[in-house]
């Protein structure tokens, strides 16, 4: 890969690998998203997932390899790269006693932003994900859709460049997937997420990153999947011949 090429990737796994003792939980993973780009990263439980979008986030060291994000390595640049990308972890860790807006001021705070600036990102991640209507309500009371949006909400705070979310619809019922869909839609960032929920890639995704036992099984787009009969059929053939 040329260096110019490669300035143009704002995320990058480079034969990124993770073991524990003899257990392989990702190994020699290679893939690149490019800015814009929303990228569905597809695999059964135990595939690795989460395990890679740790690393890529600095959560987690690699065994061997390199996860760059925004260019920078991120083993070595873990307090830039974490300036310039948001984190939304499966059951994201939420204080069940704040309120919404005592929680974006809190982490607000914590980031060190100036308190006009501050003032001005909470109004715009309140309105880019609808959660006007549960500012004052304790998080531990909201539904889990709202909790979804009060997650986004926190991690888009600091207007990261990258966005990384594990399942953010999981546990969703028809109506919050989408919502919680169209809010991911209209961010306009370039995104990695996890789901299982197979039949909303093509209605997110520009690209699929499909692993199985930690180690990538396809690369492509959603278009590329119309012939198939159906995503499940296509989902179990790609697994269980991997």
């Amino acid at each position: 890969m040329s260096e110019e090429n490669s300035e143009e990737f704002m995320i990058e796994a480079r034969g990124l690998s993770k073991y524990y003792g003899d257990f392989i939980a990702v190994e020699d993973l290679n893939f690149s998203i490019r800015k814009g780009e929303v990228v569905a990263f597809l695999g059964p439980n135990g595939a690795g997932k989460s395990t890679t979008m740790k690393m890529l986030t600095g959560y987690l060291a690699p065994s061997a390899g390199v996860a760059k994000v925004c260019g920078m390595e991120v083993a070595s640049n873990r307090s830039l790269v974490a300036n310039r990308i948001g984190y939304l972890p499966e059951n994201g860790p939420l204080y069940e006693e704040m309120t919404p807006i005592d929680l974006l001021n809190f982490f607000g705070d914590a980031r060190s932003m100036a308190p006009a600036t501050k003032q001005d990102r909470i109004s715009q991640v309140i309105e880019q994900c609808a959660i006007q209507t549960v500012l004052s309500k304790p998080i531990g009371k909201l539904s889990r859709g709202f909790r979804q949006r009060v997650g986004m909400a926190n991690v888009l705070l600091h207007e990261p460049d990258v966005l990384i979310m594990d399942e953010p619809t999981a546990g969703l019922d028809p109506n919050q997937v989408l919502e919680v869909r169209k809010t991911i839609k209209g961010l306009g960032k370039t995104i990695l997420l996890s789901t299982h929920i197979l039949q909303e890639v093509p209605e997110v995704a520009d690209r699929i990153i499909l692993i199985n036992n930690g180690r990538l099984i396809f690369e492509g787009t959603p278009d590329e999947l119309k012939g198939e009969s159906s995503l499940d059929a296509w989902f179990n053939q790609q697994t269980l011949a991997a």
